[in-house]
Parts: structure tokens; C-alpha cells; sequence
């Protein structure tokens, strides 16, 4: 028996291999965006940041900072919280910060 034959018990099927690449691939799209991940870079420690600090910490304005936020949302990256006038978002999908924490080790760390 060959070691792909010996493996391939332990692999999953290729139905739930492509419906986790299709997921993955939606992720990756939502975080393609520059501006998406200047936001979530700023809530990557697991931190809850209003409006008014994500438009001064990643340096957007409106109405394409609503944009973008609008299509974390969408995606199911993050999450918002109401607090009188004031909304507050956080990264929702432990996933993402997984990746979020990668890509902060591999492009912001220190060289």
C-alpha cells in the first residue's frame, strides 16, 4: 500500500474539501481589501473599537469607511455593538484573527 492510499482514511472527502475552499476563498476575498484589513488590523488583539477610533487608527473616512465596514458585516468578520449614539465593532470570526495574527507576524512584526 502506498502512503497516499495509507493517508487518504485520514483526509476528508473532496465534497468537504471543496465547500471548506469555497469558505476559505470568501474569507480571503473579504480581507483582500487594503482598507479592510487596515480595520481589522485595528481590532486584531481581540479589542472592541468605536466608529470615531477606526476612522483615525486605519486613516478612512466616510462614507468609505462605512463601506468597507459594511461589507465586514456582510461577511460575518465582525460584529457590532450599539451604545447610545456611538457603535462599536469587534472581529466576530475567531478565523480570521487566526489569519489576522499570520499576516501581522509576517508583514508588521518587527524585521
Amino acid at each position: 500500500m502506498n502512503n497516499v492510499a495509507a493517508n487518504s482514511s485520514l483526509l476528508p472527502d473532496a465534497e468537504s474539501l471543496r465547500a471548506n475552499a469555497s469558505d476559505a476563498s470568501q474569507m480571503l476575498k473579504a480581507l483582500s481589501h487594503p482598507d479592510r484589513l487596515m480595520l481589522l488590523c485595528q481590532m486584531a488583539d481581540g479589542s472592541e473599537r468605536s466608529v470615531s477610533e477606526l476612522e483615525i487608527l486605519a486613516d478612512l473616512h466616510q462614507p468609505s469607511l462605512s463601506q468597507q465596514i459594511g461589507v465586514l458585516r456582510r461577511e460575518g468578520l465582525i460584529e457590532g455593538r450599539r451604545d447610545g449614539k456611538h457603535m462599536f465593532y469587534r472581529v466576530a470570526d475567531p478565523r480570521a484573527l487566526a489569519i489576522l495574527h499570520t499576516l501581522y507576524e509576517q508583514f508588521c512584526g518587527a524585521s
